[in-house]
């Protein structure tokens, strides 16, 4: 008799607390979306990020199991503090349940650990350090876009195959450009070639004069910039009127089609990097590009279509799985299949990274570029479980022995 009330009680807790984790909590899903909405990386993510946002949203009609979904945006002027501030107030006060974006990775690094103490949700979708989905990883974060493993491995490899074995790195101070700087060096030295110094400037910066020349008096084969947006534009700018380049191949460890926009083809030409997103890949790409485009007037970034993306696929996880609990959600993303107008060949890991396809591309000179934002030619595909950290070099604790 008492085996049968103890298994009735135990079947009792085990349906209330199914019944907990279903269905919209407050009636509302939330999403919050803290980006660079003024500084150097807002041509990257900000306003088209909020835009993206709306788009996924639009796509669902506004609803979800008949329920609405309201965004929710802020500026976290690249400061973990800010950031940190917005984000505990909208989960204690607006019971956001996502908060999204993140672009930068000390701001992503903070507001994960918040959202992890509170019981919600993260997508990072514009940072791109390692540790986020490494010895920092939550059970309750994605990464979605990319990291600097990636970037670095896809974007140093083939140039140091193809004779550019001298590198000098040039590093935005902080933690994006450090695991930058440090993934690249790696795969420098994996493919053969070798480190002459780096310099590394407060972020964010204007003028790079005395980095350069250390890059230039370097003597490297390639100078690679560890950096992103206005500063990377600026970089680039200079480093052709101090004359490193064609002397020295620059590199972009990050460069989205923004910044191509930015320096002119001109001054762009001939640079390759790896790319996550190109508008002009396919039908898919362009009918979500051309949506973006009626609405800012600009293409999208990858970090913009990534954006578009994960918020679609939360949006479809909190539909398929009937709830918005963080645990059914994260459960039923690493279930579903992931494809849509960014996304190719992906699927979510255990580590909270989603692996899909990644590409090299080369910025085209002015004469092959047939019409505006005409930018890219894709050199290469590079299948996502190639680009990415295997999962037996990951420092996450959630990954299994």
């Amino acid at each position: 008799m008492q085996k049968k009330i103890t298994s009735a009680i135990a079947a009792a807790a085990i349906a209330g607390a199914a019944q907990a984790s279903d269905g919209i909590s407050d009636g509302v899903v939330r999403i919050g979306v803290l980006t660079d909405m003024s500084g150097a990386y807002s041509g990257n993510v900000g306003p088209g990020s909020v835009l993206a946002t709306k788009l996924a949203i639009e796509e669902f009609g506004g609803k979800v199991l008949g329920k609405p979904v309201e965004m929710l945006s802020a500026d976290h002027l690249n400061k973990t503090d800010v950031a940190a501030g917005r984000a505990r107030e909208w989960m204690d006060r607006e019971k956001v349940d996502v908060v999204t974006e993140l672009g930068n990775s000390a701001v992503a690094l903070a507001v994960m650990n918040i959202a992890r103490e509170k019981g919600r949700m993260t997508m990072v979708t514009g940072a791109g350090a390692t540790r986020i989905t490494g010895e920092d990883c939550s059970p309750n974060n994605v990464q979605w876009v990319y990291d600097t493993y990636a970037l670095a491995k896809v974007g140093t490899l083939p140039l140091v195959e193809a004779g550019a074995k001298k590198w000098f790195f040039v590093t935005a101070d902080y933690a994006f450009g450090h695991s930058l700087e440090n993934d690249g060096m790696r795969f420098v030295k994996e493919g053969g070639g070798t480190v002459a110094g780096s310099a590394r400037y407060p972020f964010p910066g204007n003028d790079f004069a005395s980095f350069l020349l250390s890059a230039q008096s370097s003597k490297a084969d390639a100078v690679a910039f560890a950096s992103a947006g206005a500063d990377l534009q600026n970089e680039i700018k200079q480093a052709r009127e101090f004359g490193l380049a064609p002397k020295q191949k620059l590199v972009a460890m990050l460069m989205s089609i923004t910044d191509v926009h930015g320096v002119g083809l001109e001054a762009g030409q001939g640079m390759t990097f790896a790319e996550t997103f190109y508008w002009d890949m396919d039908k898919e790409s362009r009918d979500f590009a051309q949506r973006f485009f009626k609405a800012s007037g600009k293409m999208p970034t990858a970090l913009q279509a990534g954006q578009y993306s994960a918020v679609l696929n939360y949006l479809r996880a909190v539909e398929k799985s009937g709830s918005d609990n963080v645990d059914v959600v994260m459960k039923t993303l690493r279930s579903m299949p992931i494809h849509d107008a960014f996304a190719r060949n992906a699927h979510l890991r255990e580590d909270g990274k989603l692996i899909h396809d990644t590409y090299v591309v080369e910025v085209k000179a002015p004469k092959d570029s047939k019409a505006d934002w005409d930018y890219y030619k894709i050199v290469k595909t590079v299948p996502g479980e190639q680009a990415f950290m295997p999962l037996s070099e990951s420092q996450c604790k959630l990954v299994k022995p």
